[in-house]
């Protein structure tokens, strides 16, 4: 008697939210047969079976038992699951069932956004997706590498292909204001494994790839040349940017080979809890044993002309030593730092926004500016000194933060 052989995908019991679990058995006979249980069966009931049944007629499964236990999932997650399951099933299958992309979605990015906060997201939890913009963070990153288990990857990155086109991540406060100013990041695996993981997000809408434990230019140039190839077959349009994450002694010396590496390069990122195994120490909040590789990080990004980005804080529960950890990056010249929980976002915003000194400074350079253009004068000075382009436009930056956190009214000029 031939044995039969089940495939599964996603999560199952009782705790499970905004998720789903998939079974299927693959048959020679008896055609389809869906036994579905939802908790939302009465309102979406329907429109389930009929995703599903449109999944199976795409991959062709004509003769397929299946078993569908859904807790609250969105579409984007069922069809990110069940297409998990296929691929499972039938390995030579190269076909992606695509769900339309949302039109939301399709704003650009630039290389230098405004980057105080990222919040990671785990890969494989479609629960924290939907919800993540209401926080506010100037990213969100998908991650597919530390926190997917090895037998998960293939589902994770399924999933955020399907996240990257489905889910609008600035939908609200701050970051509906700032007009679709969340960035779509996807932290890739480790190379060389993480080279596979650019066609699932390449096509797909995502601003920055951030590249892990990366040591060399030469992986930066690895992840640039197949981004570009992407790019190339699928004709996407929008500049797609590299933070690479520094996280070995070895990574810390070729930081600004590394930051240089490519004119898509827009971050570096220091990943600490690495950096000090490397070492062979153990990190503390007060952060002297990673002083000097901190600054060999900004150092690098300012003579490279990219953002140095702060690692995360990662005990979730100590707001004020977050607070202080976050001002010491921004006096280290960090100009953001990773989240790991949305609580974090408002501790670090309020951390990096400017102090009154440097607002009033920086509306006595931006008005000194506009007056000298509308004299048509070349040359700008307030008081003895001259102000050349780069201050003027750290001075806007500062006065667009100071808007931003409430501590300067949009018409400041009017005052």
């Amino acid at each position: 008697m031939k044995q039969t052989k089940n495939y599964s995908a996603g999560p199952r019991g009782e705790t499970v939210r905004s998720d789903c679990y998939i079974e299927i058995e693959l048959k020679e006979s008896g055609g389809i047969k869906l036994n579905l249980k939802s908790k939302v069966e009465s309102m979406y009931g329907e429109s389930i079976r009929k995703l599903i049944l449109d999944m199976c007629k795409f991959f062709s499964l004509k003769n397929v038992k299946m078993t569908v236990e859904d807790y609250g999932a969105l579409p984007f997650t069922i069809a990110a699951r069940f297409e998990t399951v296929i691929k499972r099933a039938l390995s030579k299958t190269k076909k992606e069932y695509l769900l339309p992309i949302e039109k939301k979605n399709l704003y650009p990015t630039k290389k230098d956004h405004l980057r105080r906060s990222r919040l990671y997201l785990p890969g494989n939890e479609p629960k924290l997706f939907v919800n993540a913009g209401l926080h506010n963070p100037d990213g969100i990153i998908l991650d597919l590498e530390d926190s997917v288990a090895p037998s998960e990857k293939d589902a994770a990155q399924l999933l955020v292909r399907n996240t990257l086109r489905s889910v609008d991540f600035s939908c609200s406060g701050e970051a509906k204001q700032r007009r679709n100013s969340c960035e779509r990041m996807v932290r890739i695996n480790q190379l060389p494994k993480g080279l596979d993981d650019l066609k699932f997000i390449v096509p797909h809408n995502v601003h920055v790839i951030l590249i892990p434990k990366c040591e060399s230019a030469e992986q930066v140039k690895q992840v640039d040349v197949e981004v570009q190839k992407l790019r190339k077959l699928h004709n996407v349009k929008n500049e797609i940017y590299y933070m690479p994450i520094i996280e070995s002694a070895l990574g810390v010396m070729k930081s600004f080979e590394i930051a240089s590496a490519s004119r898509n390069v827009c971050a570096l990122s220091i990943g600490l809890e690495d950096y000090t195994a490397d070492i062979g120490t153990q990190r503390t909040n007060e952060g002297k044993e990673s002083l000097f590789a901190r600054q060999m990080v900004v150092n690098a990004c300012r003579a490279a002309g990219v953002q140095p980005i702060d690692s995360v804080f990662s005990d979730v529960s100590d707001m004020e030593a977050l607070k202080q950890s976050a001002i010491e990056a921004r006096s280290l010249g960090f100009e953001g730092k990773g989240c790991i929980h949305p609580r974090q976002i408002k501790v670090i915003h309020e951390a990096f926004a400017p102090t009154n000194d440097e607002i009033e400074k920086a509306k006595k350079i931006v008005a000194a500016f506009e007056e000298a253009e509308k004299k048509g004068l070349g040359v700008i000075s307030l008081g003895s000194k001259m102000i050349d382009p780069p201050v003027v436009k750290r001075a806007q930056k500062t006065i667009d933060l100071a808007i931003m956190n409430n501590l300067l009214p949009k018409d400041w000029r009017k005052q």
